[in-house]
């Protein structure tokens, strides 16, 4: 055996590219279920957590509810689009997406279109007095098309540092600079590690992977050590309490909400925290308020849908026929996955804050559009799925179905 076979993993493991037709079966139905719960609780709890802060700064307590809720028909539309297309038409479509994705997010930077809201330009003005779009969102869902199809090209080359390893860096690369100049560390991190879990998945050599991290690692501290930048979120991590009242004021608020909920909560909508003591908190922390009105249970509750989610979306990927359905099928997983644990992790003080909303329920039309055309793709990947096998019957078994289904004689009088 080759030493590149020794260090690498293909987990997907080699398929059979199939040719001609696919015929559609039925959906995913368990992961339509898991998606369309996920998205109501964010709808319920996106009114509960923000109709104070929505009397406050516009004068309607349902300001940010209607805007979710205008958010989940648009992602409605997206979802039932991608999930009724056969997904193998998105490989020709993977680099003009993908172009799209970069216009977007090279867009935000150029002022009259880009829209800074609290230090940070991360919107861009579509129309009029619409709300604005948040390219970074719909750069996750490009990247995931483009990375799987250009993998899923490879083959075997794909423990081949200059025609791929290298020209991977690049492009994702250049999607994490982009979003860095916004700026947004958290997306810019979700979105390598996004790449990441995919490239590992494919079956590249463990020795680049291990490049790759250190070198990502590397260049994540130095930004961090040369500009600041998101220095303050790790000292509030690890001491908050010496500065309560600034820097350690919203991971602490954050805790007492969770906390407080006990059990089973203080009543849905009786949240006191959301009352301009957790800021943002029908966005990054709507997760503590969730647990605050409805406690550990439902918290646990959320915890138990995101993993469904993942179990669904991982056996999708097993049972893709091929290997770019594979790859796309992993790749929102991993998105879905990796981004709730961001969220969850950084509310329940586990890893820093990173911003990165919860998804399906965070507040965030662009997120919610996003996810659920996602989602749209995992669906679309299940319908086409490979059928498992039946079982050889035992020999005993076999006999009793021959003696069962052999013609019964009357005797003659």
């Amino acid at each position: 055996m080759a030493r590149a076979d020794v260090l690498s993993v293909p987990i997907i493991g080699r398929r059979r590219e199939e040719t001609g037709r696919h015929i559609a079966g039925a959906p995913d139905w368990p992961l339509i279920a898991t998606a369309v719960a996920l998205t109501l609780l964010g709808l319920i709890f996106v009114f509960s957590s923000s109709f104070a802060v929505g009397e406050r700064l516009h004068g309607d307590p349902h300001h940010f509810a209607i805007r979710q809720l205008a958010g989940a028909g648009l992602g409605l539309l997206a979802f039932v689009f991608f999930a009724s297309i056969d997904y193998r038409r998105l490989r020709a479509w993977s680099p003009l997406l993908m172009a799209l994705a970069i216009l977007g997010l090279l867009a935000v930077l150029v002022p009259g279109i880009g829209v800074e809201q609290n230090g940070a330009r991360r919107w861009v003005t579509v129309v009029g007095s619409l709300p604005p779009v948040q390219p970074s969102e719909f750069a996750k869902l490009a990247i995931v098309i483009y990375v799987a199809a250009w993998l899923a090209s490879r083959g075997d080359a794909i423990r081949h540092v200059t025609l791929v390893v290298v020209p991977f860096s690049i492009v994702v690369g250049l999607v994490g600079f982009l979003i860095m100049a916004e700026p947004d560390l958290g997306t810019a991190i979700m979105i390598s590690l996004l790449a990441g879990a995919m490239f590992f998945v494919a079956g590249a050599a463990l020795r680049h992977i291990f490049v790759l991290t250190v070198l990502g690692g590397s260049v994540l501290f130095g930004i961090i050590a040369i500009f600041g930048y998101g220095l303050n979120r790790f000292t509030q991590f690890i001491s908050a309490e010496s500065n309560p009242e600034a820097g350690g004021f919203q991971i602490l608020q954050l805790l007492i909400a969770l906390g407080s909920g006990g059990l089973s909560g203080v009543g849905l909508g009786e949240s006191r925290q959301k009352f301009f003591y957790v800021p943002s908190a029908h966005t990054d922390g709507v997760f503590a308020i969730i647990g605050e009105e409805i406690g550990f249970v439902g918290a646990v509750l959320v915890l138990l849908l995101f993993a469904f989610f993942a179990y669904r979306g991982i056996r999708t990927a097993q049972r893709a026929p091929d290997t770019f359905g594979a790859l796309l099928a992993t790749g929102v997983v991993c998105w879905i996955s990796l981004q709730a644990f961001l969220n969850i992790g950084g509310i329940t003080r586990t890893i820093p804050l990173t911003g990165i909303p919860l998804p399906f329920v965070s507040f965030g039309g662009s997120a919610l559009v996003a996810t659920l055309a996602a989602t749209g793709l995992l669906v679309s990947v299940s319908r086409f799925a490979l059928q498992e096998e039946p079982k050889e019957k035992k020999p005993q078994q076999r006999k009793r179905d021959y003696v069962e289904q052999a013609p019964q004689w009357e005797e003659a009088d």
